[in-house]
């Protein structure tokens, strides 16, 4: 299994578990989410309670709740949403702080083609929830959500030059 950490804070954001599609010359990846329940879920097998001898009031307290496989897998924590000049300060210092961590060929790809990832992302901005890692450091990888037209899942997206492979 592969898990991909965000490269600035050791975060896990993802794994392989997770398929993703490249996007704006593979520096973003997309990734589908979706919502599951989560905790005990009253399943009715047919059995009758009351004739086994157990009380009308002795159900089972469920609590049963909604979560996106993605979020909660990772436990990323979701920050309030930026304004448009919020994201740009947020994405000078994010490129600032990961471009001196690739080397080479990675490096430069990353350098050609932030700009038009970055210009994509922003024009998604108004309907993007974003994400940090469990750390909740400032200075690591946001992930961003959105809803596709009519979709009831949400999409994630990550930069990924921003990632580190780690072979589990």
């Amino acid at each position: 299994m592969l898990v991909y950490q965000d490269l600035l804070t050791g975060d896990e954001l993802l794994s392989d578990s997770f398929p993703y599609k490249e996007l704006e010359n593979g520096i973003l990846w997309e990734v589908q989410g979706k919502w599951v329940t989560q905790g005990a879920v009253d399943v009715d097998i047919g059995a009758n309670p009351s004739a086994e001898g157990a009380d009308e009031d002795e159900g089972v307290n469920d609590q049963a709740v909604k979560v996106v496989d993605i979020v909660d897998t990772f436990r990323l924590q979701e920050q309030p949403s930026f304004d448009k000049k919020q994201f740009v300060t947020f994405m000078k210092r994010y490129i600032k702080n990961l471009t001196p961590k690739l080397e080479g060929e990675a490096q430069d790809t990353f350098k050609k083609n932030i700009e038009s990832a970055t210009k994509f992302l922003m024009s998604k901005l108004k309907d993007l929830q974003f994400f940090v890692g469990e750390s909740m450091h400032d200075d690591g990888a946001l992930v961003f959500a959105y809803y596709k037209d009519g979709a009831t899942d949400p999409t994630f997206l990550y930069i990924a030059p921003g990632l580190k492979e780690i072979k589990c």
